[in-house]
């Protein structure tokens, strides 16, 4: 009987998740096999610097400078891109494989989030897979959860957790009671934020991850620039103690909901009820929630990042690969994508929690409350706490009835602009959880 021939892998990107491939491939390479049906082998790699330590034996691999060099080796099976980044080297080299008929697999969520469409359809025309569990939620397996385990169903729902170094944040300041700015340094220390930390603290990264969650749960083409992004750089201690309060927790949440109206998808802070299931998902955990019409909520947590998690999806998806399992990567082919469309953020509805600093004296609550009922947002409580004797000021908290988001806007607007009023107010959403 003769053996199985092995998959040949080049690994593009040799940082925290490539190194962490090529040991995991090592590591549990008879269990692999076993589950893949042959072996899985890397064979080359391409990064800049070559004499970094990366904590892994590469000696007996072929080492290219330029990771282009990768997609037209011919002594390789499977593309691995590790580079990240929507444009540059990373998009010329999963454009160049599969190109030439080489199947990809990336853990690059800005890359799908911004060029997904163009690419499946390209690797539709090869025959190959484009293959992307790891682009979202680490190894947490909802790609294969959406794209498959649940393909038979209609989602109505997709969201969930999905940053790490923000929920990290967040559930430091709540514990400790420090600032934002405090706890980022932290995280900076710790390793669980960048030196640069926009992508993550500005919701960018999980909006990326959203939007390729809304492509797979609601079988449309994906669409970033739809998604309404906000980070969480205006949430400060006062907020999270209010919160905890009135019985929440804040939480940067990513949500898509799709409705007759067609679809919309957000990211932004959240207050959900500290007893809820997603409220309970603490530090640099994720957690992606899915709702369907027959399989009903479900709810997914784990590591979101990380050599570990991130590499255990990548080798999944090589193993589909090794096993020849081709399923498209949107679920469906590009022309059978609906055209669903979105919904802008100001026709979404909701409560909403509103921090004012005001000046402290009779017949603010009245004037501002005024504001409210002209933009026709109705109020369910408030809450007031002592005042700043230097400046005159008082926190004051508003919590609103459900409302439509262009009146809360309007709102917000006048409000702003009133005398009384001291600071830019501070508005966030509520979320049932």
């Amino acid at each position: 009987m003769m053996t199985p021939a092995s998959l040949r892998v080049g690994i593009a990107g040799l940082g925290t998740v490539g190194a962490g491939c090529v040991r995991l491939l090592r590591k549990n390479a008879a269990l692999i096999e076993a589950r893949a049906g042959r072996p899985i082998v890397v064979t080359a790699v391409s990064a800049r610097d070559r004499s970094r330590d990366r904590g892994v034996d590469l000696d007996g691999l072929r080492w290219y400078d330029d990771p282009l060099s990768l997609a037209a080796e011919r002594e390789i099976d499977v593309v691995v891109e590790l580079i990240g980044g929507a444009e540059g080297p990373a998009r010329r080299l999963v454009t160049e494989s599969l190109q030439r008929g080489r199947p990809v697999v990336t853990a690059n969520k800005a890359l799908i989030a911004l060029h997904g469409g163009t690419l499946a359809a390209m690797a539709e025309r090869a025959g190959v897979a484009l293959a992307f569990e790891a682009a979202v939620a680490g190894g947490i397996p909802v790609i294969k959860a959406l794209r498959e385990g649940l393909a038979a169903d209609r989602l109505v729902r997709i969201g969930g957790i999905l940053n790490g170094t923000c929920n990290y944040i967040l559930t430091a300041m709540r514990e400790s009671g420090r600032d934002f700015a405090t706890v980022l340094e932290e995280a900076q220390a710790l390793g669980y934020a960048e030196a640069d930390p926009s992508t993550d603290v500005d919701g960018i990264d999980a909006a990326h991850k959203l939007a390729i969650l809304a492509a797979l749960a609601f079988g449309r083409p994906v669409d970033f620039s739809s998604v309404h992004v906000e980070g969480i750089r205006r949430i400060g201690a006062l907020d999270i103690g209010f919160a905890t309060e009135l019985g929440y927790r804040i939480k940067l949440l990513g949500i898509a909901r799709r409705s007759e109206r067609g679809v919309e998808t957000r990211v932004h802070p959240c207050l959900v009820p500290q007893h809820s299931p997603i409220a309970q998902v603490e530090g640099v955990f994720n957690a992606v929630v899915a709702e369907g019409e027959f399989v009903g909520r479900l709810m997914l947590e784990g590591r979101g990042a990380g050599a570990g998690p991130t590499a255990t999806a990548v080798a999944a998806d090589l193993i589909d690969i090794a096993r020849g399992s081709l399923v498209p990567a949107w679920g469906a082919s590009s022309g059978a994508l609906s055209s669903l469309t979105s919904v802008p953020m100001s026709a979404c509805r909701g409560d909403y929690y509103l921090r004012l600093s005001v000046i402290d004296r009779p017949g603010v609550i009245a004037e501002i409350a005024g504001v409210l009922r002209d933009c026709g947002v109705s109020l369910k409580s408030m809450l007031q706490h002592g005042g700043n004797a230097a400046d005159g000021s008082v926190p004051i908290v508003l919590v609103t009835h459900e409302t439509a988001e262009s009146a809360m806007q309007d709102a917000l607007s006048r409000i702003a602009s009133l005398d009384v009023v001291l600071d830019a107010p501070t508005m966030i959403r509520i979320e049932p959880g």
